[in-house]
């Protein structure tokens, strides 16, 4: 774990989760509001990436965006986990991978540019481990929110989250996989994105600007890895609830304070559970005390339920929905996996 090791770490890291300036010299903009000179901005944002506090400074698409996704698991046998996991975490259609206490106990978000190509790499994966994969996709988001105050224990902000008022044009995918791979640091990053497109500088930022409006962008910042801040009790409750109910439960959740995470997803055999809330914190306790508050709000207490704090992060990276329109060849800048 490493912290911010200054008030204006701290601040660059905090502040710019959302709203980072569209603006040819960005750095230039964020040291006019601390008080220092872009370079000085820029080498404490290589420093933080460097030590892993955060993967990437770039866009977040609103689901419903563009691309296809889901969330899946693996009931994995324990003296498999690891090596099972190192097999799913190669797959870069992969991103966030964890174990969680249960036994369906490996979670991982796969990606793909369509639904075609995402169920191929499940196949892929169950052929390599001879272990089958609940498919659990998204039917309604609730809210969505990882970009919280970093100064808090927990998050406590609210509010609800929808699918992208329209989807990605196909021929803006190209700028929007280099938008998910993340900002150069450099003093003029977007100059790089121009010259990668073929465009003018000013009609890339005005594109990143539509697609806010659009909100085809839940947001565009630096995405923190919280973990590496202090946020290691981290964890994912379900519930099963009637289909009548869970629309007015899960629009409860998105309002409890320190749920950043709520959404209704598909069952799957074996799998009863339909409605899922996360909460990050700093202490199990806490987040405890979060997740019966929220259940409680909810109406959800006397519905049945499982909590699984995560216990391993085996490959935490952003969503590549629109990766196959950058070269094999071309890595993230400064990623980590």
């Amino acid at each position: 774990m490493h912290k911010p090791h200054s008030a204006l770490e701290l601040t660059l890291l905090n502040h710019w989760q959302r709203g980072f300036p569209l603006d040819r010299e960005p750095f230039a903009a964020i040291g006019r509001c601390v008080g220092v000179d872009a370079s000085a901005v820029l080498a404490h944002y290589a420093r933080l990436q460097d030590q892993g506090s955060f993967s990437r400074i770039g866009a977040v698409f609103a689901p419903g965006a563009g691309g296809a996704s889901l969330l899946a698991a693996m009931a994995v046998p324990p003296d498999r986990l690891e090596r099972v996991a190192i097999d799913v975490s190669r797959h870069a259609g992969v991103n966030h991978n964890y174990e969680r206490e249960h036994t369906t106990n490996l979670w991982f978000v796969a990606t793909g540019r369509d639904d075609a190509a995402l169920e191929q790499l499940l196949r892929t994966i169950e052929a390599d481990t001879r272990l089958p994969v609940l498919r659990l996709p998204m039917l309604r988001p609730y809210r969505i929110d990882t970009g919280f105050d970093l100064r808090a224990s927990q998050s406590d902000a609210t509010g609800a989250t929808h699918w992208a008022a329209s989807r990605l044009p196909l021929a803006d995918e190209p700028l929007a996989a280099l938008a998910e791979q993340g900002l150069p640091l450099v003093e003029r990053p977007y100059d790089a994105w121009s010259r990668q497109r073929g465009q003018p500088v000013e009609a890339v930022l005005h594109t990143l600007q539509c697609w806010l409006d659009q909100k085809i962008l839940s947001r565009f910042g630096v995405v923190v890895r919280h973990h590496e801040l202090g946020y290691t009790a981290n964890a994912m409750t379900v519930f099963d609830v009637p289909a009548h109910e869970v629309d007015a439960c899960g629009e409860a959740l998105a309002q409890v304070p320190g749920v950043t995470l709520a959404y209704q997803r598909a069952r799957a055999h074996g799998w009863p559970y339909n409605l899922y809330c996360m909460v990050h914190g700093r202490d199990r306790a806490s987040v405890r005390q979060t997740v019966a508050q929220a259940a409680a709000q909810a109406g959800l207490r006397d519905k049945p339920q499982a909590t699984l704090f995560s216990l391993r992060r085996f490959k935490q990276t952003g969503a590549r929905r629109f990766a196959h329109h950058i070269p094999q060849a071309q890595g993230a800048p400064h990623a980590h996996a």
